[in-house]
């Protein structure tokens, strides 16, 4: 009988290596050869850096280390990546037989028959003959779900750190706007003083004092503002941390924090090999493209061998005359009519295919664009920065001269007023375009990839990991 089955499933077992299915070809794109708003491309990328070479504020550094520990988002990407794990397992185990056991006992005791106690146990084993690809593809599929998990995870990591410095620096910008808020209401408070005084001794008029009254109030009203929304930020701050609502330590001044000079974009070729959510969406094509070959394989038959070895207790194999027992059979099974159910699967897969395809291209191509834009943006505030310094600069000497002809008894202090009115939305503006260049430069290090090149141990570290090929300050 053995001999028998396996001559009739030999012919079958040499074409295992048969596997229906698509092949996976990853889209053609044509990137550009630099990115829009970049004279030239280099091979250098400021996603080389590791982000500690970046973000060299102590304190900044510190709270990204915390957030890449204890961020729920994180945790749940990291859960995930668990999961698919243990399911590619799952499907690896169709590769193999799969054996089972069954066992039985019971006893009988009565006044005629002795007493006898009753067994049996069996082994089963059940094997698919993987004959046209179908467990194959399966794996491919799940295999390709763990290694966009993977993938996510990066970019999760990639995106809190990111969110952990943008939320930082807003902070402190915030900082920066109450402390202006704080000196301008302090020096509208001494001209108020000296307009009532002059009031008073019959120097000046209601007009001027009603004017100083105003300018105070107006720049006054600015700081409770601040101080909700600086609340706001330490408590998006720590839910990025995974801590309570409390207050955040702060560190180098917003004007002070690192910027480099120059932010080299590196070559636009290489953002497919640098972003991990680019992978991800091209691990999600492959499982497409994969689940293709698994509908297509279930218009075929499945080969399985199954088998059985089993033995009784000699009381029971007195009466069937066999202490023990086997089976070998091979099975085939495969579809007749399904009332258009397969074909249905497989062009559901094959439309799937092509959601992801779209997917995968639009998000290369949408890469580029913000990778452009934020160096775009990187570049043109910091010439906005520079500009608005020299507007700050202008409306202090203004201040000065207008306090020298108020010495000189050349003008009233209403122009000094008048000045220094001036001077607080340059100074505020200021703040703002300091910090759009700054969140300019963290979006474009996420744009790129940033920290591509570090492994998982190194993401974690607050300084520099032995084993990273460290590139020249940018």
């Amino acid at each position: 009988m053995r001999k028998l089955v396996a001559v009739a499933l030999l012919p079958l077992l040499s074409l295992t290596g048969c596997t229906v299915g698509p092949k996976y070809n990853r889209p053609t794109f044509q990137p550009p050869a630099t990115f829009y708003s970049e004279d030239q491309a280099r091979q250098i990328s400021i996603a080389d850096y590791a982000w500690w070479d970046l973000f060299k504020d102590p304190v900044l550094q510190t709270l990204i280390h915390e957030a890449l520990k204890n961020n729920y988002d994180l945790q749940f990407a990291l859960a995930r990546v668990e999961q698919e794990r243990a399911l590619a397992g799952v499907s690896r185990s169709l590769y193999f037989p799969q054996v089972g056991y069954d066992g039985n006992i019971s006893g009988q005791k009565s006044l005629t028959i002795p007493n006898h106690t009753y067994y049996s146990y069996s082994f089963s084993t059940f094997w698919e003959i993987d004959l046209f690809g179908r467990i194959r593809k399966l794996n491919e599929a799940q295999r390709a779900v763990y290694f966009s998990s993977e993938e996510a995870k990066r970019d999760v990591r990639l995106l809190i750190m990111s969110e952990v410095a943008q939320g930082y620096f807003q902070l402190r910008a915030l900082d920066a706007q109450l402390e202006i808020s704080h000196r301008t209401v302090k020096s509208f408070r001494d001209t108020l003083e000296i307009f009532q005084h002059r009031m008073e001794g019959g120097y000046s008029s209601g007009l001027e004092t009603s004017f100083a009254q105003a300018a105070l109030s107006n720049v006054a009203a600015t700081i409770p503002d601040l101080e909700r929304q600086i609340v706001a930020a330490e408590n998006a701050l720590d839910l990025l941390l995974g801590r309570n609502p409390g207050s955040i330590p702060r560190g180098v001044a917003l004007a002070d924090q690192y910027d480099p000079p120059d932010v080299p974009a590196g070559l636009p070729a290489t953002l497919l090999e640098r972003r991990p959510d680019l992978r991800e969406a091209e691990q999600n094509l492959i499982a497409a493209n994969a689940n293709v070959g698994v509908a297509k394989a279930n218009f075929f038959p499945t080969i399985s061998l199954s088998g059985i070895f089993g033995g009784l207790s000699p009381q029971l194999s007195e009466l069937t005359a066999a202490g023990k027992a086997w089976s070998l059979a091979g099975d085939l099974a495969g579809p007749i009519f399904t009332g258009g159910r397969l074909k249905g699967q497989y062009n559901a897969a094959l439309a799937q295919r092509d959601q992801a395809r779209i997917t995968f291209e639009k998000a290369v191509t949408q890469a580029f664009g913000e990778v452009s834009t934020s160096l775009s943006a990187h570049q043109q505030l910091a010439n906005a920065y520079r500009e608005q310094m020299f507007s700050v600069e202008a409306y202090r000497e203004s201040v000065r001269l207008s306090s020298i002809r108020y010495d000189s008894g050349l003008s009233s202090y209403l122009e000094i007023l008048e000045a220094q009115i001036q001077m607080f939305p340059a100074e505020s503006a200021t703040v703002n375009y300091d910090l759009g260049r700054k969140l300019a430069l963290v979006q474009l290090y996420r744009a790129l990839g940033g920290g591509w090149n570090l492994n998982d141990s190194q993401w974690t570290s607050t300084s520099g990991a032995p084993g990273v090929t460290q590139s020249p300050t940018p």
